[in-house]
């Protein structure tokens, strides 16, 4: 099944959209606070569509991050017992957030850099910055550098591997769409 090969095609044509770059802003904004799918998944093929973009894709995708990051935090400052314990419940981020927390209690601002990159979703951390009362700034320069150091590296990537890379994304597009939807599921299996 050639599912995912018409998703990369459809999201190519997309990317190309006048509106794609707000799409991108808004995306890994929502994404620091509370939607699943990270930005990666429009930046790279963006970066594809207009190489030549590539630093302002970058640069848009973290400026939205870290302020998406910034309202996590304060979310997780200010309202963390009525509306964020919840939601972390009932998502099933539980022991996702635990150990954000026992992270942020052995590394301190070095965990927020480091969940640039990490496999913890993004929006677990600035909640549990914010949740910690954890000093702003220091957060702030953390996840401007991680964040950054993250888009940009993908953004390069994308525009180094140029057309060469994107003949082998379209090649193997299926057998890695199938592969991390397998890998979900043995996940998800596995953690039960």
């Amino acid at each position: 099944m050639k599912i995912f090969s018409s998703l990369y095609k459809w999201t190519l044509r997309w990317a190309e959209h006048q509106f794609a770059p707000r799409f991108l802003a808004v995306l890994t904004f929502a994404e620091s606070i509370f939607f699943p799918i990270p930005p990666d998944v429009l930046l790279a093929p963006m970066v594809l569509a207009k190489p030549h973009k590539a630093w302002y894709f970058a640069s848009l995708t973290t400026i939205a991050s870290i302020l998406g990051g910034a309202v996590g935090y304060w979310l997780g400052y200010l309202m963390f017992e009525p509306w964020i314990q919840p939601l972390i419940t009932e998502f099933g981020y539980q022991d996702r957030f635990n150990t954000a927390i026992s992270w942020f209690s052995e590394w301190g601002v070095w965990v927020v850099f480091i969940a640039g990159f990490s496999p913890i979703p993004y929006k677990l951390f600035t909640v549990s910055a914010g949740f910690l009362h954890m000093a702003f700034l220091p957060f702030f320069i953390a996840s401007a550098i991680g964040r950054g150091l993250r888009f940009f590296m993908v953004a390069g990537l994308i525009k180094w591997g140029g057309s060469a890379m994107e003949k082998k994304i379209r090649q193997w597009v299926d057998v890695l769409g199938w592969g991390f939807v397998g890998a979900i599921v043995i996940g998800y299996f596995s953690l039960r």
